[in-house]
């Protein structure tokens, strides 16, 4: 899941379900389906309830919202995956020889290409988490309890060789969580880009290194 788009992987839990009716299950195989193929916003309601064979009603009726139905995909995914997830990201880019700067610049560049395929997905999550406090009060918890420690870890590593200043390690996630967060939903949601250059991407590096990066002697 470190590079993969996250309808495919959602498509890979649904078939193994069994919290589903009959109806429901068609209902997101056909969302998963219609989302992958045509894209979130170009895909209407009526159209998901051709594909699942049911009535535009009986989707209203389980779920209430386009937007319903796709959280109903992504937030039992990400309580269920995320650790895993962020053991597999920060991972993949940590080794002995690698550098502060060089980690924050593959895990942003990584990222960056995970949010140009789950575009669209990325921007109704956000959304919907701005403006429904029951969503950020289940999601935002989650995420900082199961990503904390392996964040503190590779902070640690990275204090230990200098690289970054001896602040509170609260600290220096808010700060990251800030600078990183911010940069990629200004970017894919509130400018709605398609993608973000290699130029801004050093651009946040920059910012982060010269707020957290240890000075040259």
């Amino acid at each position: 899941m470190v590079n993969g788009v996250l309808l495919d992987e959602m498509e890979k839990i649904i078939e193994k379900s069994t919290k589903q009716t009959v109806k429901q299950k068609r209902i997101i195989e056909a969302a998963i389906s219609a989302f992958s193929e045509k894209g979130y916003s170009n895909t209407s309601t009526s159209e998901l309830a051709k594909i699942a064979e049911v009535s535009e009603g009986t989707i209203f009726k389980h779920y209430a919202t386009k937007e319903n139905l796709l959280l109903s995909l992504i937030v039992p995914f990400l309580k269920d995956f995320f650790p895993t997830i962020v053991n597999d990201i920060l991972g993949e880019f940590m080794n002995d020889k690698c550098s502060f700067e060089e980690f924050l610049r593959a895990f942003i560049t990584n990222r960056s290409a995970f949010f140009k395929e789950n575009r669209e997905i990325f921007q109704v999550v956000i959304k919907e988490i701005i403006y429904k406090e029951e969503l950020k009060n289940e999601l935002l918890p989650y995420i900082l309890e199961n990503g904390y420690k392996c964040i503190v870890e590779v902070i640690e590593v990275f204090k230990q060789r200098g690289e970054i200043k001896e602040m509170p390690n609260s600290f220096i996630i808010k700060m990251l969580g800030s600078a990183i967060g911010g940069f990629f939903v200004s970017n894919f949601v509130l400018l709605n880009k398609q993608s973000v250059s290699n130029a801004e991407i050093e651009e946040i590096v920059f910012f982060i290194l010269n707020g957290l990066g240890q000075p040259s002697q």
